[in-house]
């Protein structure tokens, strides 16, 4: 039910006495605390609190919302609990005057008389996000404790147990775990300060996870897979991938030249498999013909039908004919001096060869169609290898490595209808790079809008996915971000969005899934502009959108 109560207002309450609408709010079930005494007029009159989402009924009285819909499920034909009239829900208005109030009044901070502060109703949420007397939990990965904001700077340094503090060997942050805490609960010899070999556990289990990040450790170098062997300490990478950049390159251009050679080989392949899948359709083909021929001569010698029920059928008649031609012999050895018998026993033997000959058609039948859903399997399975192999070769023609990708939507109107019917909601562009050991990054449109564009606008986000590099790159992405609806009539009318990516936002750290949450523009084109037929955003049931990656301040590689 409460999931459908945005849906049950709109068409219950069908008039307004403001047509504004106010961006505060606040929590209706807090226990606030008013700088002035709540006057009757700003109460419920069902549930007597603070009005939530104030309406007024046809008598004057005022109820929250919800109150409104709980008196509406209690009963058919709803009361007002103060004068006992019927409320008519036509009649029912949502009152944006009495809200704006409401939300206007003035109350003290719940952590009050710590926090002296007096905020108006509807900044009461947004306050208590910056409240130094407000309980928070501890931002360290690991701690539960819950300390006031104000402390929390100090707690951060000196008191939290899974506080970072710097490694003796590199001077770099690792987690640090207190030594006391250690001596007391872990070590078999206290108070006899740790042994070396206790101390070295320790730092190990520590060290080990710092190792991941640690300047003085040595690492592959990330041109490894074309071919480079060298092992160097990580503070010294980037002075060796400069160092060796000749052989690097020279190394990218062999493997390269191998991946070419590789995929000539593979383009042959495909041809020779081309030409298998010919001869077995040839041979199928011929197959049909043999078969379409062995159903005439059938006809023509014995006119049956080829089929199973049909041969059983002359089967069961040749078992009767055997029958009579037994009988038809014992009255000729009885009769044989009467009659000559020569032109019957021709006949028998006639009749003989033409059963054996049915037989022989149809084993053939059963050899003829076992052969041929072999090769239906055999070309089942080369028509799936040649779509998976045409499908990877369309995507490594269309990858972009300059931080730019064209992306070319056809089928504008049967996309846009599945998104509106639910069944496909977004679609995704091929992945793209800033360099060829940069981001991987790629697009995602909602074409019926997504949160606050839904249903009126195209929804265009940027997305940053996982990549071979990411180790190598620097996180967060910080990079200005340019989003674009290309014009198509050569006039560059182009519809256009920039924004930089926000450091602090998950959807710029490096990712630990396959793609991070998208960011970008719910409301980037609105569905009546794009679809004008003045404009020229689409032509042919096909638009084209556009994203550039500002490199000018990124380092490559």
């Amino acid at each position: 039910m409460a999931c459908d109560e945005p849906a049950a207002l709109s068409g219950i309450f069908t008039r307004q006495n403001s047509a504004s609408t106010v961006s505060l709010d606040f929590e209706p079930d807090a226990d606030y605390k008013f700088v002035e005494t709540l006057e009757d007029r700003y109460k419920c009159a069902y549930c007597h609190l603070v009005l939530h989402n104030p309406h007024q009924t046809g008598c004057g009285h005022r109820f929250c919302q919800q109150c409104i819909l709980s008196l509406r499920e209690l009963n058919a034909v709803p009361t007002c609990p103060v004068d006992k009239e019927t409320i008519k829900m036509h009649e029912v208005f949502k009152d944006n005057c009495c809200k704006r109030e409401v939300l206007n009044l003035h109350v003290f901070c719940k952590n009050f008389p710590d926090c002296n502060s007096k905020i108006i109703l509807g900044r009461y949420q947004e306050h208590l996000q910056q409240c130094m007397f407000e309980s928070v939990q501890c931002t360290n990965d690991g701690c539960c404790d819950q300390i006031l904001r104000r402390d929390l700077k100090e707690h951060l340094s000196q008191h939290c147990s899974f506080r970072e503090e710097m490694c003796q060997y590199c001077n770099t942050c690792v987690v640090f775990i207190d030594i006391k805490n250690h001596e007391k609960n872990d070590c078999p010899n206290y108070p006899v300060p740790c042994l070396q070999n206790c101390s070295q556990i320790i730092l190990k289990k520590e060290i080990e996870k710092h190792h991941a990040v640690c300047p003085e450790a040595e690492v592959d170098c990330p041109y490894r897979p074309y071919g480079c062997l060298a092992k160097v300490k990580r503070a010294k990478l980037a002075e060796h991938e400069n160092t060796a950049l000749r052989e690097h390159m020279l190394q990218i251009l062999d493997k390269n030249s191998r991946l070419e050679e590789q995929i000539s080989d593979l383009h042959k392949s495909l041809e020779c498999k081309e030409i298998k899948i010919q001869q077995l359709a040839e041979a199928i083909e011929k197959c049909e013909k043999e078969f379409r021929q062995y159903t005439q001569r059938l006809g023509k010698n014995s006119n049956l039908m080829v089929s199973t029920q049909a041969l059983a059928s002359h089967l069961d008649k040749s078992a009767r004919l055997e029958s009579q031609v037994k009988q038809l012999i014992q009255m000729a050895n009885q009769q044989q001096s009467k009659l000559d018998l020569r032109p019957l026993f021709d006949t028998i033997e006639n009749v003989k060869q033409k059963i054996a000959l049915m037989e022989t058609y149809d084993q053939r039948l059963v050899v003829l169609e076992d052969q041929s859903s072999k090769h239906d399997l055999q070309i089942n399975i080369h028509k799936a290898q040649l779509n998976k192999n045409e499908e990877r070769f369309k995507l490594l023609e269309g990858t972009c490595y300059n931080g730019k990708l064209i992306w070319k939507i056809t089928d504008y109107k049967m996309k846009k209808k599945e998104a509106v019917e639910g069944r496909v909601l977004s679609i995704a562009s091929q992945p793209f790079y800033t360099s060829r050991c940069g981001y991987r990054l790629c697009a995602r449109a909602y074409l019926n809008g997504d949160g606050s564009g839904k249903g009126t606008h195209i929804s265009l986000y940027f997305v940053v996915m996982r990549g071979e590099f990411d180790s190598l790159l620097l996180w967060p992405f910080k990079q200005k971000v340019t989003l674009m609806l290309l014009d198509q009539s050569g006039k560059k009318n182009h519809i256009v969005e920039v924004f930089r990516a926000d450091p602090n936002s998950s959807s710029f750290k490096r990712p630990d899934g396959e793609m991070n949450i998208a960011s970008g523009c719910p409301r980037f084109v609105p569905h009546t502009v794009l679809e004008n037929t003045k404009n020229t955003y689409i032509r042919d049931d096909t638009l084209f959108l556009k994203v550039v990656v500002d490199l000018s301040d990124l380092e490559e590689l």
